[in-house]
């Protein structure tokens, strides 16, 4: 089966768009975003499920001309999801607004402190292991060890040859 081209170019379309409107800072953008790229991946499902058939129930239709029923679930799946993820920003944009009278996302203070120092490239951090020369043999000599303390009599020995 070879698809519709207008519907291999609305797929493009769809998630073109949605991923330029997901890279947005208002809220509203994003949403509509998530709903262009949900939208343009049941119709990409739609599109992969094949061509159209009978109904998939053994005995009613010949097994050759039978739907794919797994695309139709994969579609339903979808849609739940993108129900849920706008939903979520639907509720996270009102309440911005709600404190902020918009729906644009901020900078975070952190965000801009890490962008100027990787754009000054100096580190963050004195880096106290690359100096230390020891090797981890040297180490592991000096780690406590709490089994070599225990007396012969410590030690529970059990009936089935030593196993707990």
């Amino acid at each position: 089966m070879v698809p519709s081209l207008a519907l291999v170019l609305a797929i493009g379309v769809l998630f073109t768009t949605g991923v330029y409107l997901l890279l947005e800072r208002s809220l509203t953008r994003v949403l509509i975003g998530f709903v262009l790229v949900g939208n343009g991946a049941n119709l990409l499902l739609l599109v992969a499920g094949g061509r159209a058939g009978g109904a998939p129930i053994v005995g009613l239709t010949a097994t050759e001309r039978m739907s794919d029923p797994l695309v139709q679930a994969m579609i339903l799946t979808a849609i739940v999801i993108t129900l849920g993820i706008t939903a979520f920003v639907l509720a996270m944009a009102y309440r911005s607004w709600q404190l902020h009278g918009h729906d644009e996302v901020q900078d975070d203070l952190e965000d801009r402190r890490i962008a100027r120092i990787a754009a000054e490239n100096a580190p963050v951090y004195d880096d106290t292991d690359a100096s230390d020369a020891s090797t981890l043999d040297d180490e592991a000599s000096t780690v406590r060890d709490d089994t070599s303390e225990l007396g012969s009599g410590d030690r529970r020995r059990h009936d089935d040859g030593g196993r707990a």
